[in-house]
């Protein structure tokens, strides 16, 4: 049963908040934390992992394992997948003709199959008590529709699953608010707002409005894992708790905390 779901950023800032902005937003994510301790499981998807274009991911390796820090920011971290819940998003992926891959590492099971996790799931996972994980990748070249029917079978696995089950979207939003390595372009700002306002009103179908060129300008690290949150929401509709953003440095970042009705 999918008790609830939320998008959490993945940027260094918010483990240490050095102004009021990013303090409100580390603030909702301890929420978030608390609000979704009463899961069993966490299904992450996130950006940062395996990066394929064409092909959606589901890991399906048995310990995953702190690798890869951002900016010197080293976290600690070692989890259990859940296999039988990875194998059944797979599998009824697959069933619906979708492009998804099942991916491991060394050893089918047991100590060595080992996987390595970065900052696009360390960070979120350090607001969340420590859970069994199914740990999922986006894939940027496939259509919005590919996306959000991956994220309707993502929704209907999870409801129907013996246990409960969280979904977390890892996002950060535009990467061109200037003063980092993407320069600076106006359409970062117009970007945030339009997301964080979808998200507020609760109506993530204005996601597929969203121009092409809008995001391209903008650079963001959020659209496509969204899109796949829309298609579990599709499924299991839930209210908005809570949402808060930030933007403390190059690339904005926000919370939303979704629950059931």
């Amino acid at each position: 049963m999918l008790v609830g779901a939320a998008m959490m950023p993945h940027g260094n800032p918010v483990l240490n908040p050095e102004d009021e902005e990013t303090g409100k937003l580390a603030e909702a994510l301890k929420e978030i934390g608390r609000e979704l301790s009463r899961a069993d499981v966490y299904v992450l998807i996130s950006p940062h992992n395996v990066r394929m274009s064409e092909a959606l991911g589901v890991i399906m390796a048995e310990n995953l394992i702190s690798w890869l820090g951002f900016a010197g920011v080293q976290l600690p971290g070692e989890y259990k997948t859940n296999k039988e819940l990875a194998r059944e998003i797979y599998l009824k992926a697959k069933a619906e003709n979708l492009p998804v891959v099942d991916i491991n590492f060394a050893s089918l099971s047991g100590e060595y199959s080992r996987f390595p996790l970065t900052w696009g799931e360390l960070i979120p996972l350090q607001f969340l008590e420590k859970r069994q994980i199914v740990l999922l990748t986006p894939a940027r070249h496939v259509s919005r529709e590919t996306l959000v029917k991956f994220g309707e079978v993502v929704g209907e696995v999870l409801e129907e699953y013996e246990r409960r089950v969280a979904f977390i979207a890892s996002a950060d939003h535009a990467h061109a608010h200037g003063n980092g390595p993407y320069g600076y372009a106006p359409e970062a700002k117009e970007y945030d707002e339009l997301i964080m306002k979808i998200i507020q009103e609760n109506r993530l179908e204005g996601l597929l409005e969203i121009p092409d060129e809008l995001i391209n300008k903008a650079l963001p690290d959020s659209y496509w894992q969204l899109l796949v949150l829309y298609g579990v929401l599709k499924k299991v509709p839930m209210k908005v708790k809570r949402t808060a953003y930030a933007c403390p440095s190059y690339f904005g970042m926000g919370a939303a905390l979704f629950i059931r009705e």
